[in-house]
């Protein structure tokens, strides 16, 4: 298993909307242990391939206490969401220490394949309801920040800009 890079926001590549996965061969099962590893060592809860520059629809995640509980959704297609909705306060793995609040639905149910390849679906709600929303987002090339005001984006962009600058030197 290896680490990947995360593209952080405003890297243009984050908006590149992920095509399907055509099979679940050992490219994609190597692709899913280097995620979870990813996550975990960056302290995440979830994943979007998009993130680590591979533009397939592929999410990880684990909202577990043990961090000992990964998901894997491969092609996710939501099926249901509930008519409330929550305001959530939001972090993203490609917006590093930056959160705010996002609204989201309560509850959704989706259908996806797992590692294995095989159809699952998974009903969903409280913080892996928020979760899998914010990474198929992701697939879609949409990060949480795009639901904040015009300003509140400029203001994340340019701190995220100016800590680029910083690493480079």
């Amino acid at each position: 298993m290896a680490s990947l890079p995360i593209l952080c926001f405003p890297d243009p590549k984050l908006h590149t909307v992920a095509k399907p996965v055509q099979a679940v061969d050992a490219r994609i099962q190597t692709l899913i242990a280097n995620m979870l590893q990813t996550m975990y060592e960056a302290k995440g809860i979830g994943l979007a391939a998009t993130q680590v520059d591979v533009h397939e629809r592929l999410i990880v995640i684990d909202v577990s206490e043990e961090r000992d509980q990964p998901l894997v959704l491969i092609n996710p297609q939501t099926l249901w969401t509930s008519t409330e909705t929550h305001l959530n306060e939001e972090g993203c793995l490609s917006v590093p220490g930056v959160y705010d609040g996002v609204q989201r639905f309560d509850a959704v149910t989706v259908s996806a394949l797992n590692g294995e390849g095989q159809s699952h679906v998974i009903e969903a709600d409280g913080l892996l309801a928020v979760c899998i929303q914010h990474e198929m987002d992701h697939l879609m090339g949409k990060v949480f920040v795009e639901y904040l005001s015009p300003l509140k984006r400029s203001r994340i962009k340019k701190k995220m800009l100016k800590a680029l600058r910083e690493e480079e030197r």
